[in-house]
Formats: structure tokens, C-alpha cells, sequence
């Protein structure tokens, strides 16, 4: 409205409502200026990288380029069955034993003749003859038997003298009360005592191959089972090492006794003698080893017991045997 005194029109009066309106709206037209300047500075920046782009590649970026393309195209041909396949090489054929053996285990292995069966006599004296070493070395008998060890029934493990020795030095220890001691020195036993002999075994000391006792001083080793049973040292009725006999035990087992068990193949390995006994000597071990072998054929084997018999020396070629 007009003021009738002066004619001029009043100035309105401005709400704090309508000045915070005022406020907001020049905020929003300040951000509004601020997008487009950031706008053209990006169109700026996008011009002048696509004129960049659109220049002249340096070298590096095209070769890398090319070796992708090459690549890619490799694998097409792959993917396709163009691609050549590459010649491979030719592989040389396995050797044989025989073949990857010395010299001197070859040049016998000749008087072996392939697949003949020898009899026991022949393949002694043959043997002897094939032995490569310079050392005395020990002939050794082979069995694969027809049982499983699994079964206790079946479990072959026996004791045999044989009578021309074994051809190794047995250090005899025996544990006994004194009046034993007395005859196991006597007989020709290494060591022979009570006491002292705990002691060693306490301080893990063995210096013997074979412990004899008697079934009233076995209970006394009980705790020492975990120390011989490993080494098969525990004195065990069925390989003749507790006996009631002590002069007996220690003469035998200096003689040449000898304790073979089947191993989890179904295998009797058992040394009979060195190759410096000569023939006669050896097969008389040999006959006796299969003497004992027979006789401890368990009674629930069917068929035939024994597979195969093997003749060998230490290092030397294996020479098959007639199981007659």
C-alpha cells in the first residue's frame, strides 16, 4: 500500500523465514557454478586424452601389442587342432638289473644259466665260484613258503644246530644265580652273572649277541623288554634261550645255533655258512636248515609248503634250487 502523507510505497519487512530462503538458494546457485566449472575442466581433460590416444603408439606399446596378437593367435590355433605338434623325444629303454650291476657281478652272473633249476650240491659249488668279493663272504639260504604270519598257527619261527657252525664269532652272555654262573664260565660263555649284568642293562650297555637264562631268573628281566625285544636279545623259550640246561645252551649256541622266523612276506632268509667252509661243509648246513624247516610246517597248510628256495652269497647272484 501507498503512504498517503509521503505517496511512497513502504519497503516490506523481511521474515527470518524469508531471509533463510534467500540464504539457500544463493548456496544452490554457488554449487550449481561450481559443477559447470568442473565440467568443462573434465571435457578439457577428456579432449586432450583423446587427442593423446589418438597420436603416434611409441615402440614398446606396439610390440607389446603385436606379441598379444601372436599369442592370441596361438591359441586359436590350439583351440582349432592346427597347431604342430612337437616331435618327442626318444626315451632310451629301462635297464635291467643286470645291466645297472658292477663289472664283476656281471662276469659271474654268466655262469648262471637262466631259468635252470640246480641241485643242492651243484648250486653250493657254484656259489663258491660266483662270490664277487674279497672278503669272506656268507651263503645264504632263501625260502618263500606258502603260509601267512598273520596267523599264529602259521607263524614258522624254529631253532636249528648247524653242524659245521655258522662261521661267526657269538659273544654268549648268561644271566644266572651262582651256581649256574659257575658252569656257564665253564662251558665257554663270554659273560655269566646276576647283578652286574642288570646293572649294564640299566646304564642300555649290551656286549653280547645272544642272552641264555633260566625260567627262575626270567621274571627279573621283565622290565627290560622294551630294551632287548627290539634287538631280539629277550630270552625266549621257543628260540632255546631259556633252558634249565645252561652248560647245553652255551655249547650250542657257540657251536653254531641258529634262530630263523618268517617275515611278513611269507620269506625264511637264514645264513648257513661262509663261502670258506667249502662244499661239503656247506651242505650239510643246508641239508640240516631244510630238515628243521620241514618240521615245523604248520599243520593247517594245505598243499604245497614250501614256493621257491634260493642259494646266494653276500653280494652275488641268486641261483635257483631243486625243491626235491
Amino acid at each position: 500500500m501507498v503512504d498517503k502523507k509521503t505517496g511512497v510505497k513502504p519497503k516490506r519487512k523481511v521474515t527470518s523465514r524469508q531471509s533463510s530462503v534467500s540464504s539457500k538458494n544463493k548456496k544452490d546457485d554457488a554449487k550449481k557454478a561450481e559443477q559447470e566449472t568442473n565440467d568443462s575442466r573434465l571435457e578439457t581433460t577428456d579432449a586432450k586424452t583423446s587427442v593423446a590416444k589418438a597420436g603416434k603408439r611409441s615402440a614398446k606399446a606396439a610390440k607389446e601389442a603385436e606379441d598379444l596378437e601372436a599369442k592370441q593367435a596361438r591359441k586359436a590355433k590350439v583351440v582349432a587342432g592346427e597347431a604342430e605338434a612337437k616331435p618327442k623325444p626318444k626315451q632310451k629303454p629301462p635297464r635291467s638289473k643286470l645291466e645297472r650291476a658292477g663289472k664283476k657281478f656281471r662276469d659271474v652272473a654268466k655262469l648262471v644259466e637262466k631259468g635252470r633249476v640246480y641241485e643242492l650240491a651243484e648250486a653250493v659249488e657254484l656259489a663258491i665260484k660266483t662270490s664277487p668279493v674279497k672278503f669272506d663272504a656268507s651263503v645264504e639260504m632263501h625260502f618263500n613258503l606258502n603260509v601267512d604270519p598273520k596267523l599264529a598257527d602259521q607263524n614258522v619261527r624254529d631253532v636249528v644246530n648247524l653242524p659245521a657252525g655258522s662261521g661267526k664269532t657269538v659273544r654268549v652272555a648268561v644271566f644266572a644265580d651262582e651256581t649256574d654262573i659257575k658252569k656257564a664260565k665253564a662251558a665257554g660263555a663270554d659273560m655269566a652273572g646276576s647283578d652286574d649284568l642288570l646293572a649294564k642293562l640299566d646304564k642300555s650297555e649290551i656286549a653280547f649277541d645272544i642272552l641264555l637264562t633260566t625260567p627262575a631268573m626270567m621274571p627279573q628281566l621283565g622290565k627290560y623288554a622294551k630294551l632287548l625285544g627290539p634287538k631280539g636279545l629277550m630270552p625266549n623259550p621257543k628260540s632255546g634261550t631259556i633252558t634249565t640246561d645252561i652248560t647245553a645252551g652255551v655249547k650250542a649256541a657257540k657251536a653254531g645255533k641258529v634262530e630263523y622266523r618268517v617275515d611278513q612276506a611269507g620269506i625264511v632268509h637264514l645264513a648257513i655258512g661262509k663261502v670258506s667252509f667249502g662244499k661239503d661243509k656247506l651242505v650239510a648246513n643246508a641239508e640240516a636248515v631244510i630238515k628243521s624247516l620241514k618240521a615245523a610246517k604248520p599243520a593247517s597248510v594245505k598243499g604245497a609248503y614250501i614256493s621257491s628256495v634260493y642259494l646266494t652269497t653276500s653280494m652275488g647272484p641268486s641261483i635257483r634250487l631243486a625243491l626235491s
